[in-house]
């Protein structure tokens, strides 16, 4: 191994919009946590062989969300949680609901909304994964109607969520204010991972 390729670094780092596919309003707008252990299993098992290879279970499969991120005390204060980045078995704090956004797999039902695009521009030592996912009014089923409610101990007062590869290893967590998924709201997230292949500390 030469002087050069012994210098070469990967980078992972993870950017996560939140917004009313109605309104526009950005619920939310940061960075994300990465567990580098599960996805360096992940790369190289995505490495070994195609996507539907079911020996090769790294590639992203799920987006999974929970409430558990955050606790918010009688006078409002949130306080929140790090992320989950240690253990192969690591998980979210309490997940409450998961929705497939593979959009090679039938189980994802709306793969329009739903799916895993891929940006690169030429000369560039970085490629993007474009992770897209709709919360659709109907969903999850046992919501509630509107999301006025002063309570956001509902399930799906959701405030934190993760990449989650096919075999059930969480890859990235982020953690952020509650967010309240009712019937009333149209919810897209954005979820972005550039992934950095570095022969210095800067591309």
């Amino acid at each position: 191994m030469n002087q050069q390729d012994s210098n070469v670094r990967f980078d992972i780092k993870g950017y996560v919009k939140i917004t009313d596919a109605i309104t526009k309003e950005v619920l939310f707008d940061g960075e994300n946590g990465i567990h580098f252990e599960n996805f360096s299993v992940a790369l190289a098992q995505s490495l070994g062989g195609g996507p539907l290879d079911p020996s090769n279970p790294g590639f992203i499969y799920t987006m999974n969300f929970g409430n558990g991120g955050t606790t918010v005390n009688a006078s409002g204060i949130v306080t929140y949680n790090p992320p989950n980045t240690v253990g192969a078995t690591a998980q979210l704090y309490n997940q409450t609901y998961s929705k497939v956004v593979n959009n090679q797999f039938s189980a994802d039902i709306d793969p329009i909304n739903n799916k895993i695009t891929y940006s690169h521009t030429p000369g560039k030592a970085y490629t993007d994964v474009v992770i897209v996912c709709r919360l659709d009014y109907g969903e999850p089923a046992d919501q509630l109607s509107y999301d006025n409610s002063n309570d956001i101990n509902t399930q799906y007062a959701f405030d934190e969520l993760g990449l989650f590869s096919y075999n059930g290893q969480l890859l990235t967590h982020v953690i952020y204010s509650p967010i309240i998924k009712s019937l009333n709201r149209l919810i897209d997230i954005g979820y972005t991972l550039r992934i950095s292949t570095l022969s210095s500390l800067s591309i």
